[in-house]
């Protein structure tokens, strides 16, 4: 992670399957904290779990794109560029919103 992002990660949240050693030991290796996001003790029904739903909310904005709603590419790379496509496009009208708006 640490090369494909010119060493910019930090902190990583992880859920409760990647508590222990072996994870740990990786994250130290490459400078990364793992902070590990928690289940509720008493869980009843449905709980939003904290720092989870930013990754769902920013995959459900790119899914507003029709290139990304299947997997249709071959390559990873090009999966990871129809990505960035969707949002620097997302960011862009974003933007445009704030500096029309002030």
């Amino acid at each position: 992670m640490q090369a494909e992002t010119d060493g910019s990660v930090e902190t990583a949240f992880v859920d409760q399957g990647y508590t222990g050693e072996k994870p740990a030991k990786a994250a130290d290796a490459n400078g990364i904290a793992l902070e590990v996001v928690k289940a509720p003790e008493a869980k009843r029904c449905f709980v939003l779990l904290p720092r989870r739903w930013v990754v769902e909310r920013s995959l459900a904005w790119a899914t507003r794109c029709r290139r990304l709603v299947k997997d249709y590419e071959r390559y990873a790379t090009t999966l990871a560029g129809n990505y960035m496509i969707a949002f620097v496009y997302d960011m862009l009208s974003k933007l445009g919103r704030i500096v029309n708006n002030s």
